[in-house]
């Protein structure tokens, strides 16, 4: 659990490069796509999930 915590403090703090560097624009918008897949990734995930339970 440690580990992960320190994975995600980078990440934080990379992003705070790019945020105050002027990328913020760039980095906004990459986020946004992520965030978009995640979600259909999720959805994907719980459909299957539901269907393969039922059987």
């Amino acid at each position: 659990m440690l580990y992960w915590a320190l994975i995600f403090l980078l990440i934080a703090l990379v992003s705070a490069v790019f945020g105050f560097g002027g990328i913020a624009t760039t980095a906004a918008s990459i986020a946004q796509i992520l965030f978009i897949i995640a979600l259909v990734l999720l959805l994907i995930s719980l459909v299957v999930g539901f269907t393969r339970s039922k059987r």
